[in-house]
């Protein structure tokens, strides 16, 4: 195939896959920014791409053409390392910047994506992947401004992005004039203008890029994302859907018709109400204290609705668990030591009745169903 058995070929493929990566560094670059002038809209924005079907599809795309550019890359210098042999071609005249960025291409490319695997560790591995996998953590993942807070609260964050920036500066200014070369648009005008054209785009990704930067540590540095109260706002709504899934009645029964409407404040209030109040409920279905209970009810339809009923409840406790592991990391409250979550003390009751009354199978059970009175 062409594209793969000529040297013009490759060049080809490094031109096309070079050029949909640097449209996307682009719109990665504009689309950062947001966060500094608009912070709330980058988390919509965050919530937007996602994990839905569109941002998927253009994850494998991208990266598609970051896998053929690298392997590409590598094959056209193996390529031409054989081709010059161990001397070497004699020049006799060359520009040094020109001379240094193409003989270092490689090296500078190994950089950047020694960067790019930093960042999406840092950043992809923890929002998108996390959505994928349906994995539950403190920070959710359309929160990209807690991410931020995350990343450039440490010190070294900001000196490896200064190193892959400027990495990824001298690539870009070699690599997107030369990708035009490497189609056929090399004659002497128009060379000398894509130069021009790559130095300042290349320059402007960059200055763009450390701005980012150095703005984000700063705001980090003060808690600027987990005190902002718009921003707190915006994370309390992305915790309302969960809480009222799972306890909407009852903040309903207690004169709250609508969770959302709360303030943050007044949000995390009740919360930490819900939460004092479901510690007497057992962490799983295995504890005794159930099997204790399930002695007590004659029938299997009886036990079985009581089960039901208590697996909704401890699964409405883990998923608040996390509702409240959030707003503890937003307010600076310390999370409770391993020993205490991997070993948690569970309540003695001295008396049988004392379990009884914090812990009460449902009362009226019937063939159509039951009245769940385990919250009441």
């Amino acid at each position: 195939m062409w594209l793969t058995c000529s040297t013009v070929g490759r060049k080809v493929v490094m031109a096309v896959s070079g050029a949909v990566l640097v449209l996307f560094v682009t719109f990665h670059c504009c689309m950062n920014a947001i966060a500094i002038c608009w912070p709330a809209a980058y988390n919509t924005l965050c919530e937007f791409l996602g994990a839905n079907w569109y941002a998927l599809v253009a994850s494998v795309f991208l990266a598609l053409f970051i896998v053929l550019h690298i392997v590409y890359a590598c094959w056209l210098t193996l390529q031409n390392r054989k081709a010059r042999g161990p001397v070497g071609y004699a020049i006799s005249k060359k520009p040094k910047t020109v001379e240094w960025t193409s003989k270092n291409m490689l090296v500078l490319g190994i950089v950047v994506l020694g960067f790019l695997v930093v960042h999406l560790i840092q950043f992809w591995a923890k929002m998108q992947l996390q959505e994928i996998r349906g994995v539950h953590d403190v920070l959710p993942p359309a929160a990209g401004t807690l991410f931020l807070q995350e990343a450039f609260q440490t010190n070294w964050t900001l000196i490896v992005y200064g190193i892959g920036f400027a990495a990824l500066w001298l690539h870009l200014n070699h690599g997107i004039w030369s990708m035009f070369q490497s189609v056929g648009w090399d004659n002497t005008v128009w060379i000398a203008r894509f130069k021009k054209l790559a130095l300042g785009w290349s320059t402007f990704i960059f200055l763009v890029f450390m701005a980012e930067g150095i703005v984000f540590t700063v705001k980090a540095h003060e808690g600027y994302f987990k005190k902002d109260p718009v921003l707190r706002e915006q994370y309390k709504d992305m915790l309302v859907p969960m809480f009222e899934k799972d306890f909407g009645p009852d903040a309903a029964q207690l004169g709250i018709p609508s969770v959302g409407a709360l303030s943050y404040d007044d949000f995390g209030l009740l919360v930490e109400n819900f939460h004092e109040a479901l510690q007497q409920l057992p962490e799983s279905l295995e504890d005794p204290r159930v099997k204790m209970q399930l002695a007590t009810l004659p029938t299997p339809q009886q036990k079985e609705q009581f089960l039901k009923a208590l697996d909704r409840q401890i699964q409405g406790k883990k998923n608040l668990e996390h509702t409240k592991a959030l707003l503890d990391y937003l307010n600076g409250v310390e999370p409770e030591s391993e020993s205490q979550i991997l070993t948690p003390q569970p309540p003695v009751f001295e008396e049988q009745i004392e379990f009884e009354e914090a812990f009460a199978a449902p009362e009226d059970f019937n063939n159509e169903g039951y009245e769940d009175t385990t919250n009441q």
